[in-house]
């Protein structure tokens, strides 16, 4: 079993769809993906610097344009789908993209309206997140909870993201719990936490004007890691992400019960196959940072689909 994940918020850094305008038929593609999402994805994917893609608004619809086009890519060079699909944070739009759910207009649509909306609640405190490594885990939430900071984050494989006000996580860097390092993040707000509670409700009165299909590949949710048989259901739950904890640690438990054999990050990939390769080990796996990523990707699924029909 293939199964393709798409990234979140952070995974972005300057210049990397530089590589990508190279490819006929990727320049229009961008202009049209930032008509939709009303971001110019191509000036914040070549030319922006750091400071600039961390801005939510740009951010996420930076993460999901990369994200399907470099599907679209891949999907052009296998006869053979992946079996299931998944994404983490803001990189479920991408997934939902990749299963049939909505198309890809809808997604880049949808995640520019969440990303506004995010952007608007993030600025009515001083907000953000940090990532806490090691650690026990009940140690770790309870000194979060003394600081009053929500694990937004569980990712597995040793890590729980905080989220909350900033003197807060300031607090926690500088005494973190027991075993543990601390590693600020670059995003904007307490994403996954009450303080996006205005978000969910812009988000909501977008995607009532949707109609989704049902996914055509396994789709798993960030809310527990449970497949999502229903495109109704699936929207509703990426609603209730953006102020509810994503649970990645469960999403990858899941893809180990219904036996992945191989994991497929698109771009911009790195995060979610570094994540896997603690909690999943021995399950090969390809980042796909950039167009040459997509050959070995493209070996990865004809490799399974050989060995499947050996089998």
């Amino acid at each position: 079993m293939i199964i393709a994940v798409f990234p979140g918020q952070g995974s972005q850094t300057p210049g990397f769809l530089e590589p990508w305008l190279d490819i006929d038929g990727v320049r229009p593609r961008l202009e049209q993906f930032s008509q939709w999402a009303e971001v110019d994805l191509i000036e914040a994917g070549t030319d922006a610097d750091a400071d600039t893609i961390r801005d939510t608004r740009i951010a996420q619809p930076l993460i999901v344009a990369a994200s399907v086009l470099s599907w679209e890519l891949f999907a052009q060079r296998v006869s053979t789908p992946v079996d299931g699909v998944a994404g983490h944070s803001v990189g479920e739009f991408a997934a939902l993209a990749a299963a049939g759910v909505i198309d890809a207009e809808t997604a880049l649509r949808l995640v520019g309206i969440r990303g506004r909306a995010m952007a608007d609640a993030a600025s009515l405190a001083d907000t953000g997140m940090s990532a806490v490594i090691g650690g026990d885990q009940a140690i770790v939430e309870e000194r979060l909870a003394a600081l009053e900071l929500t694990p937004a984050n569980f990712n597995g494989g040793g890590q729980i993201v905080a989220a909350g006000a900033a003197a807060a996580l300031a607090a926690l860097s500088a005494e973190p719990a027991a075993g543990t390092r601390v590693i600020p993040l670059s995003v904007a707000g307490a994403f996954h936490t009450h303080y996006m509670a205005p978000a969910v409700d812009t988000l909501r009165s977008a995607i009532a004007a949707v109609t989704p299909s049902d996914p055509g590949l396994q789709l798993w949710t960030n809310r527990d890691g449970s497949r999502v048989g229903s495109g109704a259901e699936a929207l509703s739950l990426v609603v209730d992400q953006v102020a509810s904890p994503v649970r990645w640690d469960a999403c990858m438990q899941s893809f180990a019960a219904a036996g992945v054999t191989g994991l497929i990050e698109f771009a911009p990939g790195g995060t979610l196959v570094g994540l896997a390769k603690r909690a999943l080990r021995g399950v090969p796996s390809v980042a796909v940072k950039s167009p040459e990523d997509l050959t070995s990707a493209a070996e990865l699924v004809a490799t399974a689909s050989a060995q499947g029909e050996a089998e």
